[in-house]
């Protein structure tokens, strides 16, 4: 049986999951430049060992509610359309090995603003993680405006 190799994260209530294999690092919250003209949940650039590396607040990109950043907000880095791009997230939890038997296409009516980027959902005992489509969480127009700015 096939497996996924995935990390977990939490935005609110829900567990989101990306593969490990597309995940660079996971680091605590840092200074985020603000770069102007772009999209409101572009919240800037980083400094990250030398790299500058843009930053979207996936709560925004979701339309959730802003909170405040606390001791377990994370920036997970991750690889998007040949482009590395930091991901804030509410906090990251673990990482997992997921049956590919247990991952349901997402639900037909889901009615909200993420539903777009869900690649799929798993269920593991009683935990339902989520997993996100960073082809669609970043579109190639988000990464061309990027790399406009960044690069």
């Amino acid at each position: 049986m096939k497996q996924l190799k995935v990390i977990v994260f939490q935005i609110k209530d829900e567990e989101y999951t990306v593969p490990v294999e597309l995940v660079g690092s996971i680091e605590r919250m840092m200074p985020i430049t603000r770069v102007p003209g772009t999209k409101t949940y572009v919240k800037g650039v980083m400094n990250l060992r030398g790299v500058v590396t843009p930053v979207i607040d996936l709560r925004e990109r979701f339309g959730i509610d802003e909170t405040e950043t606390t001791d377990q907000t994370r920036i997970i880095t991750v690889t998007i359309n040949e482009m590395n791009v930091g991901l804030i997230v509410d906090a990251a939890n673990d990482v997992l090995d997921l049956e590919e038997d247990s991952i349901e296409p997402p639900p037909e009516v889901v009615g909200t603003m993420e539903a777009e980027y869900i690649q799929g959902v798993a269920k593991l005992e009683q935990r339902l993680f989520i997993l996100l489509n960073l082809e669609k969480v970043l579109s190639k127009e988000d990464v061309h405006e990027l790399k406009k700015v960044y690069v």
